[in-house]
């Protein structure tokens, strides 16, 4: 396949999670280690914490040490009763993406399920190709290179047509080490080497069609 491949993340990339659903998805985390782990509140909450920063993804940590049922964890903490109050959507954002030339394709750490319904509240979830979810990558989160293959291999691709866009530095280290052009949205003063472009918003993105 030829051609330019927009490869996107999801939460506060593609929207603001920030305010309502990361704080959601903490506490549905941290009530299920509790839960399942028979631990207080504090030490669930910082067993949580500490798997996310070693290994990426809360998920893996629970994996690896308790073996944990992915599914069943990814369902009970992506459930989200008023999503449509928590998704905060940006009109312009369908416009932005439409005039972008190329195959465009979301890939996610979070689960499929709550994936397509935030970009359904987004009104853009036609958009898109594919989304590429924790569960294709078989549950090997970003910035681990297993899921990043696993989609390139999925659409047929080569790195150096792919743009990643993201929040995450870490991610587009990855990315970069791939051989993908990498965009950073970021409010920071200064972008890592690996960096090719760094914007304040994702609407800003048609600015770096022609730079990338």
């Amino acid at each position: 396949m030829n051609g330019r491949v927009w490869i996107f993340d999801l939460d506060n990339t593609l929207h603001n999670a920030t305010p309502h659903i990361f704080p959601h998805i903490n506490r549905s985390m941290t009530a299920y280690l509790q839960e399942h782990l028979q631990l207080s509140e504090d030490a669930a909450n910082a067993l949580r914490v500490d798997y996310w920063q070693r290994y990426g993804a809360t998920l893996s940590g629970l994996m690896k040490h308790h073996n944990t049922d992915p599914d069943h964890f990814l369902w009970h903490t992506h459930q989200f009763p008023e999503l449509h109050n928590m998704v905060l959507r940006e009109p312009r954002l369908r416009h932005l993406l439409k005039q972008l030339p190329g195959k465009k394709v979301v890939f996610s750490n979070a689960p499929l399920h709550y994936a397509k319904a935030v970009l359904k509240l987004l009104r853009i979830e036609d958009l898109f190709d594919d989304v590429f979810s924790i569960e294709h990558s078989r549950y090997k989160p970003k910035p681990q290179t297993a899921g990043f293959r696993r989609l390139l291999r999925k659409h047929h691709l080569n790195a150096a047509q792919c743009v990643m866009v993201e929040d995450s530095a870490e991610n587009l280290l990855t990315a970069k080490r791939l051989g993908m052009r990498t965009v950073w949205v970021s409010d920071a003063l200064r972008a890592p080497s690996y960096v090719d472009m760094k914007i304040r918003d994702v609407l800003e993105l048609s600015r770096a069609v022609g730079k990338l």
